[in-house]
């Protein structure tokens, strides 16, 4: 194995591409379910200003806040209805403002998510262009006349499915004007019609507001679905046994995507100091990826890669689905995304959790009551290892999991799990084995299991909400062990053992200690061939750290270090006073999820 001096020169990022944003961990909060300070069971902003001392002392410094724009929430605020004005379930434009000022107090940041693709249909824009075929703003959306089947039955446009109810069309039909309109998510969130120059502009307008606010940035949501082929055609059928089918092809990273997204940046992003990454589902292709964050292009500083949080769904089939994956894949993944950034000058975000995705103690390792510190800890220690910008959401630095099995479907609340158990309902009526899987499927990958409240403490509520309030969503059962406040009371809990929490906050402080390493580094898989075991070494001119993970439940012999010695084991997510003990060349015995950082000879 060739030592970091033997390297390609070019490979280590020198300082002069240093950036804030690079360097910064983001903390997503979720509102509805992060804190409520006035008792309706909601969460809001005067909840997370509350918290600010909390997230500063964890090591934050940048606050992503999922929407909290005026909305009927068809979509939990992703159906935006005035994006210039708070949703009074949130609060108030002067609680958004004194958030950003006590964030600043802190030298800490605020990113707004910016939700463009669509809106709600209670957006004075839609209901303006729904009002008549001849409204001035009838082409701000994109709206097409009915198709007829052979025996003259109205049909939509195209075969899309809709991205949040696959049994659906991707369309919604308007009775008075009598054509449909493009919904890809839900019929409440019209899409906007972004071949539209008025509609740019309404965009960029949008940005400057919370720009001028004080926001540092946006994180974009579906950003790269904004331009679509404009020949609308039917998609290829890939899910044998549904009516619609996924479009993507047609509306992900469409013809104009990089010309909107100069657009935004030459007129808007360029005047500010910001923070952006863009979410982009459906996108494998390095190229594509490399033209919206190449150092060069000037679109984004960066993407969500889907790969990762992809890994246990079918290829080519809709997210709710079952994948077996191992440690093969989700190396090849690591690998493939920190090299094309280090090649070709991008930059990762790092994330594995987020409002749309599965707790990830549950999903990437064993969340029983043995095993689910050890996992916790061990998915910290492959991020805080890991090259581009860390993104935490909120319960992750505590390990929450997700909800019981034994939750009836009636407890999920998001429109596609909804949607989900729906169709399942409807296909398989009376078949109580698909019944089960689809219980099974809703548990393991739904995204509620990442909606429940932040539990703050073992009181009533898990501290969300006063005692005598109801939260709008059930509080996972397991509150009253997993909280923050124990976490904080006995941050070491035993001799050699560190909570989750402060697992998670000396991480992410021994990232920004070495962030030469960690953050600018140089990076190399040890063992792609492994099942079990995730292995890499970061690198830079000054030092070298080996990062050993064991995904999986049983004891491994790994002899895969080759020649590399460890000088010290820095940090281990079993008991820390016996680190000194473990192999330092050769083979090393990991037990059931262990996870090691070791400094490198």
């Amino acid at each position: 194995m060739s030592s970091p001096q033997q390297k390609k020169k070019h490979l280590y990022v020198s300082t002069d591409k240093h950036r804030w944003w690079k360097e910064a961990v983001v903390y997503q909060v979720y509102p509805a379910s992060f804190k409520d300070t006035n008792g309706d069971g909601w969460g809001d902003v005067p909840g997370i200003t509350e918290k600010l001392d909390y997230l500063k002392d964890l090591g934050v410094d940048v606050i992503w806040v999922s929407p909290i724009y005026k909305s009927p929430q068809a979509d939990m605020g992703y159906d935006i209805a005035d994006y210039e004005d708070i949703d009074p379930s949130y609060g108030t434009l002067q609680d958004v403002d004194n958030l950003i000022k006590e964030i600043k107090k802190r030298d800490m940041k605020l990113v707004m998510d910016l939700v463009v693709n669509h809106t709600s249909e209670e957006h004075a824009w839609f209901l303006d262009s729904r009002s008549s075929k001849e409204s001035s703003k009838r082409d701000w959306y994109i709206w097409k006349p009915a198709k007829y089947d052979a025996d003259g039955n109205r049909q939509p446009p195209n075969n899309w499915a809709q991205i949040l109810g696959e049994a659906n069309s991707a369309w919604t039909w308007d009775e008075k004007t009598q054509e449909y309109y493009l919904s890809l998510f839900t019929p409440e969130q019209p899409d906007l019609n972004w071949e539209n120059p008025a509609v740019r502009e309404a965009v960029h307008d949008v940005l400057r507001f919370w720009l001028d606010r004080g926001v540092s940035g946006f994180r974009m949501d579906v950003i790269n679905l904004i331009s679509k082929v404009q020949s609308f055609g039917d998609a290829e059928i890939k899910v044998e046994d549904n009516k619609y089918q996924p479009g993507d092809k047609f509306y992900a990273n469409g013809p104009r995507l990089h010309e909107f997204l100069k657009e935004i940046n030459r007129k808007v992003l360029s005047k500010y100091d910001t923070l952006t990454v863009g979410e982009m589902p459906f996108v494998r292709d390095e190229d594509e990826i490399i033209r919206v964050v190449g150092a060069e292009n000037e679109e984004l500083n960066m993407i969500f890669a889907f790969d990762i949080v992809d890994i246990d769904n079918v290829p080519g089939d809709f997210k709710y689905t079952l994948h077996p994956w191992d440690a093969r894949d989700l190396k090849e993944i690591i690998n493939r995304l920190q090299r094309l950034m280090l090649e070709r000058d991008g930059w990762n975000s790092i994330f594995i959790e987020n409002h749309d995705q599965p707790r990830s103690v549950s999903r990437y390792t064993d969340d029983s009551d043995e095993f689910r510190e050890y996992g916790a800890r061990l998915l910290c220690l492959m991020q805080t290892t890991l090259a581009g910008t860390m993104y935490v959401y909120q319960g992750e630095e505590i390990g929450m999991r997700n909800v019981p099995p034994s939750w009836e479907p009636s407890e999920y609340k998001d429109i596609e799990s909804v949607n989900f158990f729906k169709k399942y309902q409807d296909m398989y009526s009376g078949n109580e084995e698909k019944q089960a899987l689809a219980r099974k499927i809703m548990q393991k990958k739904s995204r509620d299991n990442a909606r429940t409240p932040v539990q703050w403490t073992a009181e009533p509520h898990a501290g969300f909400t006063s005692a005598n309030a109801k939260p709008w969503m059930r509080v996972n059962d397991d509150y009253k062990t997993v909280n923050a406040k124990a976490q904080l009371d006995n941050a070491n809990p035993s001799p050699g053992y560190l909570s989750v929490h402060a697992f998670w906050k000396r991480g992410l402080e021994y990232r920004k200690e070495n962030k030469d390493v960690f953050v600018y580094g140089d990076f190399e898989v040890l063992d792609l061939e492994d099942k079990k075991v995730v292995a890499y070494k970061r690198w830079s001119e000054k030092n070298a750290f080996v990062t050993v993970l064991n995904f999986s439940g049983e004891n491994v012999a790994w002899d895969k270090l080759g020649d590399l010695k460890v000088k010290k084991w820095v940090a281990g997510n079993y008991d820390e006073t016996e680190i000194d003990s473990k192999a330092k060349s050769g083979t090393l015995d990991l037990r059931p999820w262990e996870a090691l950082l070791g400094l490198v000879e």
